[in-house]
């Protein structure tokens, strides 16, 4: 499963329990999550529309961040690291990353290349442990 700017895996698992498997994997890579968009509840409340869970946690490493920020401080437009987690028509889980070599590859500059490059390896390893 992958496109140009995510990568990800399907899981058989419950929605909840894989909320919960890929909170715990990024805190082990020092993510927090900043953010956290229930999309489907949003439709829902606004629209009244249904649709299968679908949120969107913002994930951020402090460290991580900080080098990326003193590199390029315009970087915040491209942070935090989106990872959408929703619910597929089987009943499995779709888990998937933002790719952070496409998106940060905006930014000509070495030093934000590598960053990608190190975000990316923690942000496989989560996917290999949800």
């Amino acid at each position: 499963m992958g496109t140009r700017y995510g990568f990800g895996k399907t899981v058989a698992s419950g929605f909840d329990a894989a909320i919960e498997r890929v909170t715990a994997a990024l805190q082990t890579e020092g993510f927090g999550i900043l953010s956290d968009i229930d999309v489907a509840a949003t439709l829902k409340k606004k629209l009244n529309a249904d649709m299968p869970a679908y949120r969107i946690l913002g994930a951020c490493n402090p460290a991580l961040a900080q080098r990326a920020i003193a590199a390029e401080p315009s970087i915040g437009l491209l942070l935090p690291c989106n990872v959408l987690v929703r619910q597929m028509p089987d009943g499995n889980v779709s888990v998937e990353f933002m790719d952070t070599d496409a998106v940060l590859q905006l930014v000509d500059k070495p030093e934000i290349a590598a960053l990608a490059g190190e975000v990316r390896q923690r942000l496989e390893r989560v996917m290999d442990a949800v």
